[in-house]
């Protein structure tokens, strides 16, 4: 997905508001600000894996995107934001992370329109999460359950899928269709009918000819893990495929798992109440779990050294 996963509650952390490193209670923007009053803002979810950012420079790119898209020329280096990033970091003592930077267009007068000129507004938070790479313990609840919603993905002539922007009211509206059944992820389709993404996560699937997955021709958001995913399933000459399906073809599937930032990749064990596993015990299959542990040995090598290879 949306490559943003939940973060866990703020205890006595500090977070980098314009510049300045503050308490997480005292952590605020104005009113007026734009990203506050109309969701005009851009932002990154990422995961610091052993003191350092999983992929900055492809979390960089993104952003920068999404900026572009939104016209908000916030004047401000790749490099500042990863030292606000580093300084929020090392403020609270943490190698492993969740982290989220947004950027707003700041405060403006109250009307609809832009202004060219802007002070923008620039908050990094950083949260604890589990130590990354083998071994380690997922900073999920376990295999998912996906549900499909009657929720759609905007299309992108209206809002563009690529731009991680603060208006999340879509996903929002599909996780609130989730407390019927309760489901952990919403399997949302596009306006035509097919599988794009789930609320917060990209959808990966296999059916014993390929490993699957929604191609970004439709309204899916270009993820940094899901990007990761078919790197290291094409490395083992793993074919994968990227197109157009139905949610049927993900509730016949064999294996079925999300991957974002912070959940990397995770299995799901049943869709729209449907046990994915032929034998309905729950547990993830060969395929998904191949490529979770080598993702995990990506991460491990790059980030801590292989101190456990």
């Amino acid at each position: 997905m949306s490559d943003s996963g939940e973060s866990p509650e703020p205890t006595d952390l500090r977070y980098h508001v314009d510049g300045e490193l503050v308490p997480a209670a005292a952590a605020t923007v104005h009113v007026e600000d734009r990203g506050f009053a109309y969701g005009d803002a851009a932002f990154e979810t990422l995961r610091a894996y052993g003191g350092e950012v999983f992929r900055w420079d492809a979390h960089a790119d993104r952003l920068a995107d999404t900026c572009e898209t939104l016209a908000l020329d916030h004047g401000l280096s790749d490099a500042d934001l990863k030292g606000r990033i580093d300084e929020t970091l090392a403020a609270n003592d943490l190698t492993d992370a969740y982290v989220k930077c947004s950027i707003t267009r700041g405060r403006q007068p109250g009307t609809l329109d832009p202004q060219p000129e802007i002070d923008p507004t620039v908050v990094v938070i950083a949260t604890p999460l589990p130590r990354g790479g083998v071994d380690s313990s997922p900073a999920h609840d376990g295999p998912a359950t996906l549900q499909t919603t009657k929720t759609r993905k905007i299309p992108d002539r209206a809002i563009p899928a690529a731009a991680k922007t603060h208006n999340y009211l879509n996903g929002i509206l599909a996780r609130l269709e989730l407390r019927v059944t309760g489901a952990d992820e919403a399997l949302i389709l596009d306006p035509d009918g097919h599988v794009a993404e789930g609320a917060t996560a990209n959808v990966f699937f296999a059916d014993g000819s390929a490993l699957k997955t929604p191609s970004l021709d439709g309204p899916v958001l270009p993820g940094i893990t899901r990007e990761t995913v078919i790197e290291t399933a094409e490395d083992e000459g793993i074919p994968v495929e990227e197109g157009t399906y139905t949610p049927s073809d993900v509730r016949e599937a064999d294996e079925v798992f999300l991957t974002n930032s912070t959940w990397e990749v995770r299995p799901v064990t049943r869709v729209d109440g449907l046990a994915v596993d032929a034998d309905g015990e729950g547990v993830a299959g060969p395929l998904t779990t191949l490529l979770a542990r080598l993702f995990d040995r990506r991460v491990e090598e790059r980030y801590y050294d292989g101190e456990r290879l």
